[in-house]
């Protein structure tokens, strides 16, 4: 059988490179045959994504390139204008770790259905070009009531939904696909991944999954490529490469992923005659969606309510870490918004340190948010590339009157060093495009601790970055917890990690808490059949044989 893509002796370095020896990816081959299914793994910054978007001619200008890629027999690199045009959607799909590059913030979803398949094929009217993208976005579990929808309006899950539906519409042979669930749920991810393999088989179509997650990579691909600082390491069959791993770096991989899924990590006893130090009562967030003549025809229910937080009622208690888990779009991260009183709940209480949350003014709220602080998703995106790290750091510090100038560079310093940011005359200078993603997240966690709050809101914290990096944030978030006498609300979809973190575990399902309980008796002996979907979703590697 002939190849349907193949990579032989690719070199690829940037134009920022200082040598031609500094090489993101360094003599990498790789084939792959007509509905294959090849992993690509390795932690942040080996060449995992660079490989992919070398391979569809995606690089920034003044790249260097060398080497070969063909598709079909045909070599890429020499496509024309036109050729790589229909490449790009039709032969090869791409869908990106973050949706929101791929989304245009001013068309609604259906709109950018119906421009990517009319772009391709003109033939279609508008109506064949609705009803098809209709029914992949059913596909994908997007209703067509959503239609007229912003991505904005859209759970980050949501819009990664949407990005897969947009590389599924032209039914390409190739999809390569970096990091497409990272910001998924285990449900939803389980349900993409087992239709990305359904189309493989009926449609013959390949399949290039570029993740950090081995356990998903094991469960959903035929063979495994691991990289490491640009070169291609070990590939093989999947199940062999997970269970007899022969490079180190491979082994050190396994061995991360293993101790997160193996662990319970360090379970504190549950004070619960304490006074708690966050009290949810009955907290709704309702939004009501505005209609147009479209989406009234698509949903004539006349239900236009979203009910993102539905009545719930939480106790938080000091020097505990609860874990809130749930799909994308359940409303974990509107919870975490309506605590932090960034939006304001439509109806309950939130009560920190005994004061209602809810009826504080802007001054109020401000005092009280030095208690609180939040870490995000994303670090990348919530630094400002315009400052470096010290001056991040301490612009908490600044706002809330706390040190003066040359105080606050002091104590940056000291927090530096604390998350393992040495030397920290170097880090202190440093802007965020100069760090890695671990090192990225290192300074979200500083900057947010700077104040010594008594709560910390982690909002999928660690979800963008491997196992082994992963595993090394959530050791030094149990250190620093023991440090400052940290409170956790701790906000994820990967069940393992909650699993390893955790004292206990609420399960959120359509807005409301369908399970509360200590984390092995969440794991050993779930109630809710929602939590019981979730666990038997979860890829876990002791399960690959």
């Amino acid at each position: 059988m002939s190849s349907l893509f193949q990579i032989e002796n690719l070199r690829v370095a940037y134009p920022q490179a200082r040598t031609l020896e500094s090489w993101a990816v360094d003599d990498v081959s790789l084939t792959l045959q007509p509905g294959e299914r090849i992993g690509l793994v390795g932690e942040s910054g080996c060449g995992k994504s660079t490989l992919g978007r070398a391979a569809m001619r995606l690089l920034p200008p003044g790249s260097r390139v060398e080497g070969r890629v063909t598709f079909n027999g045909e070599s890429v690199f020499d496509f024309s204008p036109e050729q790589l045009r229909r490449f790009r959607g039709e032969a090869v799909s791409l869908v990106f770790q973050d949706p929101m590059t791929r989304l245009d913030p001013l068309m609604t979803i259906g709109e950018h259905c119906v421009e990517t398949l009319r772009a391709h094929r003109p033939e279609f009217s508008r109506a064949v070009a609705k009803e098809r993208a209709i029914a992949t976005l059913e596909a994908v579990k997007i209703p067509a009531s959503r239609w007229s929808q912003y991505p904005h309006e859209f759970s980050g899950g949501m819009r990664q939904r949407v990005a897969i539906a947009l590389a599924l519409l032209l039914e390409p042979k190739l999809i390569v696909a970096d990091e497409p669930t990272t910001s998924l749920d285990v449900t939803v991810s389980a349900q993409i991944l087992q239709e990305l393999t359904r189309l493989c088989q009926e449609r013959q179509m390949a399949l290039m999954l570029i993740s950090h997650d081995l356990a998903m990579v094991g469960e959903y691909c035929d063979r495994i490529a691991v990289m490491y600082q640009g070169k291609m390491v070990e590939t093989g069959g999947a199940i062999g490469v997970l269970t007899k791993p022969q490079h180190p770096y491979t082994q050190s991989l396994l061995q991360a992923a293993l101790h997160l899924q193996g662990s319970t990590g360090h379970k504190d006893t549950l004070k619960t005659e304490q006074t708690p130090l966050l009290r949810l009562d009955q907290v709704q967030q309702h939004y009501t969606l505005e209609q147009n003549i479209l989406s009234w025809l698509l949903n004539q229910s006349g239900d236009r309510t979203i009910k993102a937080v539905d009545g719930i009622s939480l106790d938080l208690y000091p020097g505990e870490i609860l874990g809130l888990v749930g799909e994308s779009g359940c409303g974990k991260s509107t919870l975490s918004r309506t605590i932090l009183q960034l939006i304001r709940p439509t109806a309950g209480r939130v009560e920190f340190l005994g004061q209602d949350l809810t009826t504080l003014s802007r001054q109020g709220l401000q005092n009280q948010r030095r208690q609180m602080q939040m870490v995000f998703q994303d670090p990348h995106a919530c630094l400002n590339p315009l400052m470096t790290v010290g001056d991040s750091i301490a612009d908490g510090l600044l706002i809330h009157h706390l040190a003066t100038p040359s105080e606050a560079k002091s104590r940056v310093e000291a927090m530096l060093e604390r998350v393992g940011l040495t030397p920290t005359d170097s880090f202190y200078h440093r802007y965020p495009k100069d760090l890695s993603g671990g090192q990225q997240q290192r300074v979200a966690i500083a900057r947010a601790l700077i104040t010594q709050p008594k709560l910390l809101i982690c909002d999928e914290p660690v979800s963008m970055l491997d196992a082994s990096v992963q595993s090394q944030v959530l050791e030094l978030m149990l250190e620093l917890k023991q440090e400052f006498d940290l409170t956790y609300l701790f906000i994820t979809h990967d069940l393992w990690v909650a699993r390893f973190l955790c004292d206990r575990i609420a399960v959120m399902n359509a807005g409301k808490i369908v399970e509360l309980g200590n984390t092995e008796e969440i794991f050993s002996r779930p109630q809710h059949p929602y939590t019981q979907t979730l666990l038997g979703a979860a890829p876990l590697l002791s399960r690959l044989k």
